[in-house]
């Protein structure tokens, strides 16, 4: 089973997209697509912008789905999946990738969660922090023992999990963990607290555009952040994807069900290509991957 995976948020880069656009008539067709569709020129951000530019949510979602999605589109017979997956916002990079959602309304869609991200993060401010080196049930028992807000928000790897809560309780939280034995605990430079309870009034804004979004039967199998389980019904899709801005990303429980399922090989599309693949190294070593 040959499975496409697509990153999400802190896989922009400088320039991304531009090498596609001045080779390829499709992507230059699709990026000038993109510009129309949002009301603004996207591509001079993606191609010209700074790191600084393309770190703002309301353009690193748009940036990374067109990055990942147009490299899906203009790859001809290399873009074969036999099942999809992506990383929190790169699971709407899969599901248009695949077929369930038009490259308009996935776009839109992507936008509206940047935009509604945007602003919870600003109604109420949080942040997510890196925790290495221990167990997922002691972090998952720490973040209980905290009397603030904070929760597993990604599950990356076996070894590897981020929490996501208000500041202080993400300070707490640190704190505990260095105490703990992690090997390295460290608040990351994040607009907000992605993938926790304070993303309620984003995921109340994205429930109304998700519900009205017409979402069709991919053409493989989507792996789900929210059940790590393989969808193709678009009504489960449609609810896992409504519940997703507030649920953990269960990407450790979707590799171990890929594998379970007869995982041969991963291709990561979009980003450095390297960063979902490095995740898979951590559970199996020899499982060949390569960047579309």
């Amino acid at each position: 089973m040959k499975v496409f995976v697509f990153p999400g948020q802190a896989s922009q880069f400088e320039g991304m997209g531009k090498d596609m656009y001045e080779t390829s008539a499709e992507a230059k067709k699709l990026f000038d697509e993109a510009d129309d569709i949002l009301g603004y020129k996207i591509t001079e951000v993606m191609f010209d912008g700074s790191a600084e530019d393309l770190k703002q949510t309301k353009i690193t979602q748009p940036a990374v789905f067109l990055h990942s999605v147009i490299k899906a589109k203009t790859a001809g017979d290399a873009f074969q999946p036999d099942a999809a997956a992506g990383h929190s916002l790169g699971e709407f990079s899969a599901l248009t990738a695949a077929g369930a959602l038009t490259f308009q309304d996935g776009l839109t869609l992507v936008s509206q969660r940047a935009n509604a991200m945007q602003k919870a993060c600003e109604a109420v401010p949080g942040t997510m922090a890196a925790i290495i080196g221990l167990d997922d049930e002691v972090i998952e028992k720490i973040c209980t023992e905290v009397e603030e807000v904070v929760v597993a928000a990604n599950y990356n790897c076996p070894g590897q999990l981020v929490i996501s809560g208000s500041q202080a309780g993400i300070e707490a939280a640190v704190a505990k963990c260095n105490e703990a034995g992690a090997r390295m605990a460290v608040v990351l430079e994040v607009g907000g607290a992605f993938h926790s309870p304070l993303m309620q009034p984003a995921e109340e804004e994205l429930k109304a555009a998700i519900e009205n979004t017409k979402i069709n039967a991919p053409q493989c199998p989507i792996y789900q952040n929210v059940t790590a389980k393989a969808e193709t019904d678009p009504e489960v899709i449609k609810a896992n994807l409504i519940a997703q801005l507030t649920s953990p990303v269960r990407w450790t429980q979707t590799m171990h069900n890929m594998i379970a399922d007869g995982l041969t090989e991963v291709v990561e599309v979009g980003g450095s290509g390297k960063t979902l693949r490095g995740f898979f190294k951590r559970v199996d070593r020899k499982l060949p991957s390569s960047a579309l």
